[in-house]
């Protein structure tokens, strides 16, 4: 009878393995890929995804949408937790951490090879933030970038006809705006706990923000100071209000009103002006790009990129998923559906961006993007730029005490980084 039990058992399971072997061809689960996006992105690409499976019958995508706030620390969780996805949405400054960790596959390799992402079409300051220590870990999905919303109207009222393209222009245009206006009124809004008008200026500057391998800070360099100088002159001239964003009522109603002639901002701007602002007041405001201190400066390489994790079992899949994504007619439906700019020259060609006047300077501003230093630290550094320059702002530091002061501190904060170099661990 044991034996014959035994027998009974041994078929059962012989039975279910060929039900769960023949279930596991149906739904293919080895071609299952896991893909994450955050925020508004990760919900969009999902509208993208049912081509995708239709050119590929073999392959099925999940993906999960982790929100903004969140983010960063689920990913981190999931690598220790080893649980990453396939593939992933990675902020470009969040790429020199993860590749730090030895979390992401190198795609050097697999771009060479590819007849979809090429290279030379990408704008170059976008390539380069995906470019850690000579490797390529990402690929650009969309950039976002910083340049100048103004009002044109009342530019031209101040007797000036075209937005400034250097430093001594702009200067020039915001004191006659200023003494036109009067006491109640400014030229420029600059809130104060966003760093990123600061950085552009910054980053335009010849000398990098740190120093020696980015070992220690620089900002005690000639750059960083003229930078300073001439972003705390535009307060302490009066064109801009010392305040912070908690501080405005509301932006868009502010640039309506002309409580400000110029705003440093991101394309997201573009579709909440032409909501926002009354008909009457929409052929008055106008996008630039960003004024140099000689010429057409350049400004930040925001956005994201599409990263595979190493540890992932579906590289193939995922990095056919990856080019799929990055092809020019897929970046057009993507900016069709989130606003979000496309990091390669062909899909500017698309008529849609073409024709849209507010756009045309984002495109000429893509050719003039840099990568900000490519330290998994840079977050903590940027907020420390920013609380100082406030406080320079409000006559609390000079501008070389400044400097000094964001030295010390950065230098702390890359203590860590330059034991592991200095032991091998990091390059």
């Amino acid at each position: 009878m044991r034996r014959c039990e035994r027998a009974r058992r041994l078929a059962g399971l012989l039975f279910l393995s060929y039900i769960l072997a023949g279930c596991n061809r149906a739904g293919d689960p080895e071609h299952l890929i896991t893909f994450w996006g955050i925020g508004r992105e990760g919900e969009v690409v999902q509208r993208l995804l049912p081509r995708f499976e239709a050119l590929h019958p073999g392959i099925k995508v999940t993906v999960e949408q982790l929100p903004l706030t969140a983010a960063h620390e689920k990913l981190l969780t999931a690598f220790a937790g080893d649980v990453l996805p396939d593939i992933c949405q990675l902020g470009n400054t969040w790429l020199p951490e993860f590749a730090a960790l030895g979390a992401l596959t190198p795609l050097g390799s697999q771009v060479a090879s590819s007849p979809t992402v090429r290279q030379a079409d990408y704008f170059p300051g976008i390539w380069d933030t995906n470019v850690i220590a000579g490797t390529l870990y990402g690929v650009p999905w969309y950039v976002d970038t910083r340049l100048l919303f103004y009002r044109r109207d009342l530019l031209r009222q101040a007797g000036f006809e075209a937005p400034p393209k250097s430093w001594d222009e702009w200067a020039h245009m915001l004191a006659a705006i200023k003494q036109r206006v009067g006491p109640d009124r400014y030229a420029v809004l600059l809130p104060l706990n966003e760093f990123e008008p600061l950085l552009v200026l910054a980053m335009q500057q010849p000398e990098p923000l740190l120093r020696d391998e980015a070992r220690y800070g620089n900002f005690r360099g000639a750059g960083f100071r003229r930078a300073l100088s001439f972003y705390v002159d535009i307060f302490r001239h009066g064109w801009a209000p010392p305040l912070n964003a908690t501080q405005i009522s509301n932006v868009w109603n502010d640039f309506g009103r002309g409580y400000h002639s110029f705003y440093v901002s991101g394309p997201w701007n573009i579709g909440e002006f032409k909501r926002r602002l009354p008909p009457q007041l929409q052929s008055t405001w106008m996008t630039a790009p960003m004024p140099g201190p000689q010429g057409p400066g350049a400004s930040l390489a925001g956005g994201s990129s599409l990263v595979i994790f190493r540890r992932s079992p579906h590289q193939q899949d995922a990095w056919l998923l990856l080019q799929y994504l990055s092809s020019p007619e897929v970046q057009r439906q993507f900016y069709q559906l989130t606003g979000d700019l496309p990091p390669r020259r062909e899909s500017w060609r698309d008529p849609r961006l073409a024709v849209d006047p507010y756009i045309r300077a984002f495109r000429e501003q893509l050719e003039r993007v840099k990568a900000t230093p490519k330290v998994p630290e840079w977050e903590r550094i940027v907020n420390e730029m920013q609380h100082v320059a406030e406080r320079t702002v409000h006559g609390d530091l000079t501008v070389a005490e400044a400097g000094e002061e964001l030295d010390r501190t950065v230098d702390g904060i890359l203590e860590k980084r330059r034991w592991l170099m200095q032991h091998g661990s990091v390059q």
